[in-house]
């Protein structure tokens, strides 16, 4: 049976998000995955966003997760959340980014608030980057780095 995979991430934000998750999914099948996209549910509320996408998450065998800096320096909330439902549920998780300098090369040891940024040597915060492989490309770099994984 052909693993699934939730692509998590803000994709759904974009102006053409239904094409680029129909290309999420392509590529996830070039691979043999069946990918999962959130806006695959024909939703109209928060609420049934919410069931609709964590029922699929429920579904899944693996989360490819889109953590690149969304709206400023962080992931996509929705995001975050996702990939900790994820790991509650015992799911394989794998988180991709562009840039996979640590937090402090990317930013310096402070915000303008004079917050400091966790020197661990992560590229996103520790909360997702331990529970997760992370990948340094894009949704392709990561669906490979799944498939290597899987044929071990």
């Amino acid at each position: 049976m052909m693993k699934k995979i939730y692509l998590a991430g803000f994709d759904v934000f974009a102006e053409d998000a239904v094409d680029r998750g129909n290309r999420m999914k392509e590529l996830c099948s070039k691979y043999g995955y069946e990918g999962l996209y959130p806006l695959d549910n024909e939703c109209s509320s928060a609420q049934e966003i919410f069931n609709a996408n964590t029922e699929m998450i429920r579904s899944c065998d693996i989360i490819a997760a889109n953590v690149s800096s969304f709206r400023g320096k962080e992931p996509d909330s929705g995001t975050a959340f996702e990939t900790g439902f994820a790991y509650a549920l015992g799911k394989k998780i794998y988180c991709y980014l562009s840039d996979c300098r640590t937090l402090r090369e990317k930013y310096g040891t402070k915000d303008s608030n004079g917050y400091s940024y966790e020197d661990f040597d992560l590229p996103v915060n520790l909360m997702i980057s331990i529970p997760s492989v992370i990948v340094c490309g894009d949704l392709e770099d990561c669906i490979k780095k799944i498939r290597e994984d899987d044929l071990k």
